[in-house]
């Protein structure tokens, strides 16, 4: 399969920099049975039934942009550089992998100092990547971090606006637990309490599994043949009960349906020896058509980039070209699109084998 199988045309008055309010009220898009429906998130309770289990990751978003500077002494005294630094990944011995710009401008063993008194020292520097040693740990560096951060909106807002006060709490979903994720898994972003409440009441059950996700979910696919990208890798665990719960609704013959493509990938990360099983540690699981889903039966999920492997992976789920006629009628009906954007309820044929 080619890269430009996955392509369409979106107007850019269609992506959204800021998300609806309240979050319910943001429009679904419902693919079931052959047929392309209109309605709205508050409506998500319409097409459940009990004994159905929503999968939610709960990771939690940490404002990870931050803006320094480095000193460095010349023949006029003390120059300073400015030095953007987004963080990605926590890494072994209390390192953290960041992206630096401009990164030329930094030598190894040089300190980035940041307001409230945190600052990072350049380890080293790997595949455009920066390792940083900052002078906080634990909580300390989690207070700094919540003070003097900024949440890192996706390319695509950050290129529009900058990100404000606004979207510590817009970026963030109602039930995010543990701190990790340099991105948000979005299309959890569209449940507050009250809707979340009258899922419950409907006699569906939630599962919790978390999934930190990265920076590289926005990474563009540079291969013409899908087969020869190369996802990222993120952290992410299914508990021992998550997996029991998971099974026990399949058993029972409930319909599994994670909340964003990044449950849906964990899932089926920790079900590829044929069932779901406890899991824990890195994925970079790549699902793209032709593959064989073992323990998702359907998805809640924003509208996704052209090219990208999350369009690969709506088209494995649903179909290229059921996909292709559900985006288009997303865009004639002016849903909007990506991280802030409305939401679609993915229902593939039951007797779509695997």
């Amino acid at each position: 399969m080619k890269l430009s199988d996955f392509d369409f045309d979106l107007p850019e008055e269609l992506i959204a920099t800021r998300p609806v309010t309240p979050r319910p009220s943001a429009r679904l898009l419902v693919a079931a049975d052959d047929a392309i429906r209109d309605a709205h998130v508050r409506d998500l309770p319409d097409w459940l039934r009990p004994g159905d289990r929503l999968v939610l990751n709960d990771t939690r978003v940490i404002p990870a942009r931050l803006a320094g500077r480095r000193w460095r002494d010349g023949e006029a005294g003390r120059v300073a550089a400015q030095i953007a630094v987004t963080l990605l990944e926590p890494r072994p011995g209390g390192l953290w992998a960041a992206l630096v710009k401009p990164l030329r401008r930094l030598r190894t063993g040089e300190t980035i100092e940041f307001p409230g008194g945190l600052s990072a020292r350049l380890e080293g520097v790997g595949e455009g990547q920066a390792l940083l040693a900052f002078n906080l740990a634990g909580d300390a560096f989690d207070a700094a971090l919540a003070e003097v951060g900024a949440m890192p909106l996706p390319p695509y807002i950050a290129a529009r606006r900058a990100p404000d006060a606004r979207d510590r709490e817009d970026y963030q979903s109602v039930f995010a637990r543990h701190r990790g994720a340099v991105a948000a898994p979005t299309a959890s972003l569209h449940f507050d309490d009250d809707l979340l409440a009258q899922i419950r009441a409907l006699g569906v059950d939630f599962t919790h599994v978390t999934l930190h996700v990265g920076a590289g979910t926005f990474l563009p696919v540079k291969s013409d043949d899908i087969e020869d990208h190369q996802m990222h890798a993120e952290w992410g665990r299914v508990s021992e009960a998550a997996a029991g719960e998971i099974a026990a609704t399949r058993a029972a013959g409930g319909r599994v349906i994670p909340v964003g493509t990044t449950a849906l990938r964990l899932i089926e990360t920790a079900a590829q020896g044929g069932e779901i099983a406890p899991f824990e540690g890195r994925t970079d699981i790549f699902i793209y058509p032709g593959f064989r889903f073992r323990a998702s039966d359907a998805l809640m999920t924003n509208f996704h980039l052209p090219r990208s492997t999350l369009m690969m992976l709506v088209s494995a789920l649903m179909g290229r070209g059921r996909i292709r006629a559900i985006y288009a009628h997303a865009i004639a009906q002016r849903y909007r699109f990506f991280s802030y954007g409305d939401a679609s309820l993915l229902i593939p044929p039951e007797d779509r084998g695997g």
